[in-house]
């Protein structure tokens, strides 16, 4: 029978992020990388870290597996995206073409764009294709490093159209490598095909679609989309309300355009609120003052062409802030969790340490998933491996310095040619 035990190694330097902050800034220098280091996995997670030479002797005791590696490498715990929208049909490239031209929202929504173009297209989708491109992407992100990954309904806007979407979320997690975490995002807009109020749709939503999701298993998190053109506060938050009640953990699309979100978020002591780029000085403090986690997306300020959540001051304040992609069809096509918050850094002015954190175990802490993003005793075995010698070349490099290895509870699910 092959061992329990693996040492993997030497790396040129390892990035354990042990014993850091959940909350607040995070400078450089209270991130010492181990050199020349190893890790020792015992099945899915870690047993040991440190000098390697010294777990070439633990590992030999333990008659373990020794796995040494040719060339110079820096490992990271594997990435968190804990905000996705990849489970869809069709292209917005039209979108992106009009928008870049100067046209409005409002006048792309007119020309057939916008979410309900994706609605159109998603509804057209089978189970079947769904989930194919749905593996696809999944695997794409795998082999960018991301080794958990949120992903969310939103496109299908009926009950069954929502549950065939979480039908191909939960089938593409059985058919790939990554940790697959759903989310309900049946308050995405009011679909132009219903007849009653935005109340009545909710009202349906939680008595036909949350039920089944329980009885199928298909996740256990309700999103909303929080803003003028979606749902209003006073009109979301009796669903939040309600779909707690039936055991769902809340999330918010919040200030994205503007303000009012984050306070909901807060108040309802919600996981994260996501997106802020409209935050004031008011909603900051109020999100440096709770339990709820600030979630960036580069990606749809990069696509829409608008200013960055305020990462920097939502630090200061104090507040956990996670780096998530929004990887979508229409805002956020780019999909590349570390380029984007590579960039986020750039503009926000954040160490590598802060950058690092929010794609790691501060996105683990937005997705409820305490036993990852850190390189530690106890924790899963998820790391990757960048052909460099020190991390900061992985940062500097924005996004174009690839990992050679993705390793996912232990097993190595990716390796470059």
């Amino acid at each position: 029978m092959p061992s329990a035990y693996q040492l993997i190694g030497p790396f040129s330097q390892l990035v354990t992020l042990a014993d850091l902050p959940l909350k607040g800034g995070l400078p450089d220098a209270e991130n010492i990388p181990l050199e020349n280091a190893g890790l020792l996995i015992k099945g899915d997670t870690i047993h040991m870290t440190g000098s390697y030479e010294l777990l070439k002797k633990e590992n030999e005791n333990l008659g373990g597996e020794h796995l040494p590696l040719e060339g110079t490498f820096v490992c990271l715990p594997g990435f968190v995206d804990a905000h996705t929208h990849i489970c869809f049909a069709g292209s917005r490239s039209l979108d992106y073409a009009m928008r870049n031209s100067g046209k409005t929202y409002l006048e792309i929504a007119e020309a057939g764009g916008g979410i309900w173009d994706t609605v159109t297209a998603t509804r057209k989708a089978s189970l079947q294709e769904l989930t194919s491109s749905l593996i696809q992407r999944i695997n794409r992100h795998i082999a960018e490093g991301v080794t958990t990954i949120e992903i969310k309904s939103g496109y299908g806007l009926t009950v069954n159209e929502e549950l065939k979407m979480l039908r191909a979320i939960k089938a593409a997690d059985l058919q790939t490598a990554a940790d697959i975490v759903a989310t309900c995002l049946a308050a995405h807009i009011l679909p132009k095909d219903f007849t009653g109020s935005h109340s009545s749709y909710l009202l349906q939503m939680v008595q036909e679609l949350l039920p089944v999701m329980i009885t199928e298993n298909l996740g256990k998190r309700v999103d909303a989309f929080v803003e003028k053109s979606a749902f209003s506060a006073t009109d979301i938050r009796p669903y939040f309300e309600q779909a707690r009640q039936l055991g769902f953990h809340l999330t918010v699309h919040a200030d994205q355009f503007t303000p009012g979100g984050s306070a909901l978020a807060v108040a309802l002591n919600a996981v994260s609120a996501d997106h802020l780029e409209a935050s004031t000085p008011a909603e900051i403090d109020l999100l440096a003052n709770s339990n709820t986690i600030a979630v960036a997306l580069p990606g749809a300020s990069i696509g829409l062409g608008c200013a960055f959540t305020p990462a920097r001051k939502l630090l200061d304040a104090g507040a956990c802030l996670a780096i998530a992609s929004d990887w979508n069809p229409g805002s956020a096509p780019m999909g590349d969790l570390l380029m984007q918050a590579a960039l986020l850094g750039t503009f926000e002015k954040l160490s590598n340490t802060e950058v690092l954190a929010g794609i790691t175990f501060r996105a683990a802490q937005a997705l409820q998933l305490t036993d990852r993003g850190r390189l530690q005793t106890g924790m899963l075995a998820d790391f990757l491996l960048f052909p460099t010698k020190h991390y900061r070349e992985i940062f500097y490099q924005q996004g174009k310095l690839k990992p050679a290895q993705v390793w996912k509870k232990g097993n190595c699910v990716f390796k470059s040619n």
